[in-house]
């Protein structure tokens, strides 16, 4: 059989691992990220990397990872043009990874570094993607609920055990990029896209500890607005719930039908006439309004694809020459 040339000329990625933090408004954190992460890195016996996306953070994050990129060589930047959110600032560090082995963590130190040894020997070879999933999470309400919805979406693609473990802290095959390499869509869940290229997924538990500083940059409008891109961006279970309701609202008619029919045949007499229709309108054109919004999202979303907005742009990096050469 022949091979395919692309998959043969590929270059093979050198053995190493990369870790990839997507940041914002954490310019106090950092440092402690980068001092706790060195130790547990340097112990793996491998080669390593952190790369730091700036999510176009408007506190001094910028400044401190040029700093810290200065004075440690494995230790690299990007800074996004824009707020463009955490999986698309996760999207441009994943494709900036130079090693084999990828790890994707967040900023707040809510994943502890000196968990990763027990990700890293629990990641085998028979493993694309390996979740670290909290013994116990400490999110509020409506983080919870939103990842509920995520993990709801996720359930079809990857299995319904292993969607219920789903994390920010990953490890898998850098490899596995090839898969979505070709994407660029504004709407980006990391997840999903792992699933295009992978189809062995396991969860670990580890500790996750509270939040090292500030509070959640997660508002009330950035969850509902993953949500809902995640719903309709990622599936067609919106679309699916919109058939279930004209649906069941088909059988309500029929039956209000049987009934004002029945009525009239075996009294002789007819529903009363305004309250019981404009309820009747009322109620229908409500479902039809509600699927009609559900279709206006799904339009929404391919018309912002035909405008080849870009998932990120890169304002600016450390990379030093060395590294853009590779």
């Amino acid at each position: 059989m022949e091979m395919n040339p692309e998959l043969t000329n590929r270059p093979t990625l050198p053995a190493g691992v990369s870790v990839v933090v997507p940041v914002y408004n954490s310019a106090n954190m950092l440092a402690d990220l980068v001092a706790r992460l060195q130790p547990v890195l340097i112990a793996t016996g491998r080669s390593f990397e952190l790369v730091l996306v700036n999510d176009c953070s408007p506190d001094a994050s910028w400044g401190v990872i040029q700093r810290l990129a200065s004075e440690h060589e494995w230790v690299r930047g990007l800074r996004m043009m824009r707020n463009y959110g955490q999986h698309n600032a996760l999207l441009a560090g994943i494709r900036a990874a130079r090693f084999a082995t990828l790890v994707t963590m967040d900023d707040d130190l809510q994943h502890p570094p000196e968990e990763l040894p027990r990700l890293l020997a629990a990641f085998a070879g028979d493993v694309d993607v390996l979740y670290g999933t909290p013994q116990q999470l400490r999110h509020g309400l409506l983080r919870d609920l939103s990842s509920a919805v995520t993990k709801m979406v996720l359930k079809g693609a990857m299995g319904a055990d292993t969607a219920r473990l789903v994390s920010a802290w990953r490890v898998f095959r850098t490899e596995l990029r090839e898969g979505f390499s070709t994407y660029d869509s504004p709407f980006v869940n990391i997840d999903v896209l792992l699933t295009w290229s992978a189809n062995r997924f396991r969860a670990v538990p580890v500790r996750h500890e509270s939040r090292a500083s500030g509070s959640s940059n997660y508002t009330v409008a950035k969850l509902i607005r993953h949500t809902l891109n995640m719903m309709t961006g990622f599936s067609v279970l919106p679309l699916q719930i919109a058939s279930i309701v004209g649906f069941a609202f088909t059988l309500f008619g029929m039956a209000v039908l049987a009934y004002v029919v029945g009525r009239y045949l075996m009294f002789g007499s007819t529903v009363a006439g305004f309250p019981f229709l404009a309820s009747i309108i009322a109620i229908f054109s409500g479902a039809q309004l509600f699927a009609l919004g559900i279709m206006g999202e799904y339009l929404a979303r391919i018309h912002f694809r035909t405008m080849n907005r870009p998932a990120y742009t890169v304002a600016e990096s450390t990379l030093r020459p060395v590294d853009e050469q590779r």
